[in-house]
């Protein structure tokens, strides 16, 4: 299940996983295909009913440690990648047979979102 908020495909989140258990690991990826001025992509995650966060381990290859729900990443750390490829995990247990879990990539230019995605999956309990 996939939602555009922007009318152009200027940047996609997509998610390998369509649903993930506690502790196991959920691929994505975000593309950015907006040729023009931005100064940041983010990468949110939001667990429904829920204050417990995804967390990012792997970003473009490297080890990373950033346990916050919420990874901005500068436009001059992607250097001329248009490609960002992340790992993360959550140790959220659903309540009831699952919970859904909202990502949304944003494109930011001057402290302003100028276009987003939002892709959908479910974390399950075991």
């Amino acid at each position: 299940m996939r939602c555009k908020t922007a009318l152009s495909d200027e940047v996609k989140i997509s998610l390998q996983e369509q649903e993930v258990a506690a502790g196991q690991e959920l691929h994505g990826t975000v593309t950015i295909n907006y040729a023009g001025r931005w100064d940041s992509v983010v990468i949110n995650s939001q667990i429904e009913n829920s204050s417990d966060v995804f967390s990012y381990s792997l970003l473009n290859g490297k080890k990373i440690k950033h346990p916050y729900a919420r990874l901005s990443i500068f436009r001059h750390e992607l250097k001329d990648k248009t490609v960002v490829e992340f790992v993360s995990s959550t140790n959220h247990v659903p309540a009831s047979e699952s919970s859904s879990v909202k990502f949304r990539v944003s494109l930011i230019q001057e402290h302003k979102e100028i276009f987003s995605d939002i892709a959908y999956i479910r974390v399950v309990k075991v």
